[in-house]
C-alpha cells in the first residue's frame, strides 16, 4: 500500500434513505472525497432502506482480493456502527471499519454556520437551540450527540440542548417545548443529520421557530471522512 492506488477501498457507508435529495448528496460526498485525493477507490454501500449493502459490498471487495476501509456516514456510534458495520469487517481479514463522522468539531462549526444561515443570533442569551439527531437506543450514540451538543454549546451564547427522532429521549417536540419553558424567545432545530430525509421531514412539525438545513453539502464533511480513512489505513500498515 505505498500508493493511493494501492490503498484499500473506502467503502462510503450511509443509512439510507428514500428521499431523491439525499441520495444525490450522499453520492456527491464520496465524489467530493475522490476529488480530494485523486487516485482513491471509492464505493457506496448502506446500512438500510437501499442497496448495496454493506457486507455485501466489503464481502464483494474480498472475494476480489482487495483490501477495503468501511467509514459509517453516521453521526455518531450506534447499532449500525457497533453491530452492522462491525459484523461486515470482522468476517473479512482485509477489511476495517473507521469511526463514525461525529463527533468532530468541523461538524460543530458546520452546524453553527446552518444556525446563522437561518438567521439564528448566537449572542441572543434568549435564543435557544435544540440539536437534533435521528436517535438511537445505544447510550455510545446518545453520548456521541452528547458531546457535539457540548461543544456547540461553546459557541453558542443560549442555551443549547438535545432532541431525537426516535428510540433515545426526549423527543424532539419534547425538547422544543422544555426549551420555550425555561424563557427561550426563540427556539431553533439544528439539523443534527447529514441530508434531507425522513427525520428532517418530521422536524417541520416540532413547534420549533427555525430550523436548519442538514450538514450536506459541505465539502468539510469530506475532510473528516477522510480522515476516518486515514486513520485506520495509518494504523492498519504500522
Amino acid at each position: 500500500m505505498d500508493t493511493v492506488t494501492d490503498a484499500p477501498v473506502l467503502v462510503a457507508c450511509a443509512h439510507g434513505t428514500r428521499n431523491p435529495t439525499g441520495r444525490r448528496l450522499i453520492a456527491e460526498l464520496a465524489l467530493v472525497a475522490r476529488d480530494l485525493r485523486p487516485g482513491l477507490v471509492t464505493t457506496a454501500a448502506f446500512v438500510d432502506v437501499q442497496p448495496p449493502t454493506v457486507a455485501d459490498v466489503v464481502a464483494g471487495l474480498a472475494d476480489g482480493g482487495r483490501p477495503s476501509v468501511v467509514v459509517p456516514l453516521l453521526l455518531s456510534g450506534g447499532y449500525h456502527v457497533h453491530v452492522d458495520i462491525a459484523r461486515a469487517v470482522r468476517e473479512h481479514d482485509e477489511a476495517r471499519a473507521a469511526r463514525p463522522l461525529g463527533p468532530d468539531p468541523r461538524l460543530v462549526a458546520v452546524l453553527h454556520d446552518r444556525l446563522v444561515a437561518a438567521g439564528a443570533d448566537p449572542h441572543d442569551p434568549a435564543t435557544a437551540v435544540v440539536l437534533a439527531a435521528a436517535g438511537s437506543s445505544d447510550p455510545r450514540s446518545v453520548a456521541d450527540v452528547d458531546a457535539t451538543a457540548a461543544a456547540l454549546q461553546g459557541r453558542w451564547t443560549g442555551p443549547v440542548s438535545t432532541g431525537y427522532g426516535s428510540a433515545a429521549q426526549p423527543p424532539v417536540p419534547d425538547a422544543v417545548a422544555a426549551a420555550r419553558a425555561a424563557g427561550a424567545r426563540q427556539v431553533v432545530l439544528a439539523a443534527y443529520l447529514l441530508a434531507p430525509g425522513h427525520f428532517h421531514d418530521k422536524l417541520g412539525g416540532a413547534g420549533a421557530d427555525t430550523v436548519t438545513a442538514p450538514l450536506l453539502p459541505d465539502d468539510r464533511i469530506a475532510a473528516v471522512l477522510l480522515d476516518r480513512y486515514d486513520a485506520v489505513v495509518s494504523a492498519w500498515s504500522t
